[in-house]
């Protein structure tokens, strides 16, 4: 059902966007990704990092479009969002020594910490391209191409998420397994 909910938002604007318009489907876009993150506080009663800056952009990049009917704000943000991530990522971990990816994850993961640094580095890279591609598409293409690429550019991540995957697969140790208690004692 996750899986469902992550794409919802693209697909509803796809399809707002070929029945409507640019500016229908940025609109159903907005409302789409705020029901989305509704839908995530409540089921996990939080939203991560993460969530919150993509609704945060998805709401000041489709504002500015809308009010100022002017497409280039809703293109440019997938762009200005990956740029954003491939810095924080790059900047926690080489300007701070913290990995964000093992801090959000490694309660999840138990990974040695040279993959750790490996994963932080393909995630910079993978966000530094996602970016340029968006970016190469919004400003050489028409709007109904990025659109497209919008929707079928989602492959890109899939693929992305499934190679990381078998990546990570490939490197998980058994996490330590604490001590069993004794009957009766009561520590």
């Amino acid at each position: 059902m996750k899986f469902l909910l992550d794409f919802a938002p693209i697909v509803l604007f796809f399809i707002a966007y070929k029945l409507e318009g640019i500016y229908v489907g940025t609109a159903v876009l907005m409302a789409a990704t705020t029901l989305q993150m509704a839908i995530l506080y409540w089921l996990e009663k939080k939203l991560s990092t993460m969530h919150k800056a993509t609704l945060a952009l998805i709401l000041i990049f489709g504002t500015l479009t809308l009010v100022l009917q002017d497409e280039r704000f809703i293109k440019w943000k997938p762009t200005v969002l990956y740029t954003a991530m491939a810095i924080a990522l790059a900047v926690a971990l080489w300007g701070f020594g913290k990995n964000f990816l093992k801090i959000m994850l490694g309660a999840q993961l138990a990974l040695p910490e040279p993959v750790w640094v490996r994963l932080n580095a393909i995630w910079v890279i993978y966000c530094l391209f996602m970016a340029a591609i968006n970016g190469y598409v919004a400003a050489f293409y028409s709007t109904d191409d990025w659109a497209n690429f919008k929707l079928w550019g989602y492959a890109f991540p899939v693929l992305f998420i499934i190679g990381q995957g078998f990546y990570v697969a490939r490197h998980m140790t058994e996490p330590p397994e604490e001590p069993a208690t004794p009957p009766g004692d009561a520590r």
